[in-house]
């Protein structure tokens, strides 16, 4: 999906706008792209409509001890001045250094998802967290929803100001998603909004994708088991983090983690060696150590009989404090992606959160969870559970031209049924054109010639299962619809 493409600079110009409203401090342009070089880029995913146009953007929001921060974001606009955009919250995963970022990687990795979301017409914002970018300070505090939450929403208030001093036109619209930590994020974005008594925001749609949402259960019943894992890095980080966000889970890190490896671990803390150079450095001790990449082995004894035996010990308050699934019934309408073979963020998260949601009595219309890919693994996820958001979002998104009042809504083929098996129909078409169903290379699986306005039935049983695209060319106008194929 992701292919990489020279990015445009524009001469490395950077200017300060010194806002005192609103907290916007700094915004640094960072390049343009075309359609065309998006759709390159995006192996020619058929809904790119735009070319994108990406800021580093600066804005103050506070620490988790409430000190003033500056903290940092990827802001990623569509060229069209002339249309009424959506807005898009995308919540990254667990990022191996500081500079592991959007903003300063973006045009690699998750990053250049703002870009793509540009150019499907988004307003797209990708924060980058306490304690990482070139502006914030301290340790981050990793999946601490509650700081995870209000920096987004900080964003989002920042966002407003940089495009009404930009002439960027947005709607009332919100999406919200994000992968791994990023999914655990977004759930934790989506809950704070709508569980936020001044409603300053309201959400559209929301989709969480493989993030570790049961924190003190799924995500604590792997820490506690004795199974091989190749990320164990993931377990001090996240102690550390809630030491700086608690302050009482230990006096020091050899309170918690043997040796060696609370050596390795303190390096970390303070700065020394980069999250992935630890999870290296940690699969090799383990192995040395213990035969196996056992992490669980990295504990104190004293502390994992504590942690087992007393409920209200630190760590588990701690951990309990982080879930992002319960106290809250959501109102958008959502979607949990996951992956069964997922090898880093257990599935059970999903399953978890999902039994939850329908206990509380939310209905498929409202609310449903889905096996992106069942032979995939974390990394392999990735495309899939965005390729499903790409799709459940462009059902509710809304694009208008300004200086008008109704919107266009951007998928405007009716295409029915959906999911269909063999045949389908096309009831709205316009006038004579083409009419073609594009897998997401956007290569043309079918392409048939439209003689004038109505309705068109197409076969497409010798099509594979799968999301496809459904576009409309005619002389002065192109209409999208989105098409599932299930056998």
């Amino acid at each position: 999906m992701f292919k990489l493409t020279r990015i445009l600079l524009l001469g490395g110009l950077f200017f300060a706008l010194n806002i005192q409203a609103q907290n916007l401090v700094s915004v640094t342009p960072l390049g343009v792209k075309t359609k065309a070089q998006l759709l390159a880029q995006f192996d020619n995913l058929p809904f790119i409509q735009y070319g994108a146009k990406y800021y580093r953007i600066a804005y103050t929001s506070v620490d988790v001890h409430g000190a003033l921060d500056t903290v940092t974001g990827l802001l990623s606009v569509p060229d069209n001045a002339g249309k009424v955009y959506p807005r898009l919250v995308y919540q990254h995963g667990t990022s191996g250094s500081k500079t592991d970022v959007p903003s300063l990687n973006y045009n690699g990795g998750e990053g250049q998802v703002g870009l793509l979301f540009a150019g499907l017409g988004y307003v797209a914002l990708l924060p980058d967290y306490l304690g990482l970018g070139n502006e914030s300070r301290g340790f981050h505090p990793y999946v601490h929803a509650e700081s995870e939450a209000w920096v987004a929403m900080d964003m989002l208030r920042a966002g407003a100001v940089f495009c009404a001093q930009n002439e960027v036109a947005t709607n009332n619209q919100l999406f919200i998603t994000g992968y791994s930590q990023g999914g655990h994020a977004a759930m934790a974005l989506h809950r704070a909004i709508e569980t936020d008594e001044d409603m300053e925001f309201a959400v559209t749609a929301a989709a969480h994708l493989s993030g570790p949402y049961s924190i003190s259960g799924v995500m604590r019943d792997l820490i506690l088991s004795d199974d091989i894992y190749y990320y164990p890095a993931y377990i001090p980080n996240t102690a550390l983090s809630y030491q700086t966000v608690y302050g009482n889970l230990f006096n020091q890190v050899s309170d918690m983690f043997r040796a060696p490896y609370a050596a390795l671990i303190q390096s970390f803390y303070v700065g020394d060696i980069t999250l992935s150079a630890l999870n290296e450095a940690l699969i090799n001790a383990l192995i040395d150590n213990e035969g196996a990449c056992r992490p669980f082995r990295m504990l104190q004894p004293n502390l994992v009989q504590a942690i087992m035996n007393e409920p209200n010990h630190p760590v588990n308050l701690a951990l309990a404090d982080n879930d992002t699934y319960n106290n809250w019934t959501p109102v958008a309408p959502m979607r949990i992606f996951y992956c069964m073979e997922d090898d880093q963020v257990p599935f059970e998260n999903s399953i978890l959160a999902r039994d939850s949601f329908l206990a509380i009595g939310l209905g498929p219309d409202d609310f449903q969870a889905q096996d992106a890919m069942p032979t995939a693994d974390h990394g392999e996820c990735y495309v899939p559970a965005v390729t499903g958001t790409l799709f459940f979002f462009l059902g509710f998104q809304q694009i208008g031209t300004v200086g008008t009042s109704t919107p266009e809504v951007s998928l405007s083929l009716n295409v029915a049924p959906n999911p269909a098996s063999s045949f389908l129909e096309v009831t709205n078409l316009p006038g004579a054109g083409q009419l073609e169903i594009l897998d997401l290379n956007g290569k043309s699986q079918l392409t048939i010639q439209i003689e004038g306005p109505g309705s068109q039935q197409l076969s497409v049983s010798h099509l594979p299962p799968g999301f496809y695209a459904v576009r409309f060319s005619g002389q002065d106008r192109q209409q999208l619809g989105k098409l599932l194929i299930q056998k």
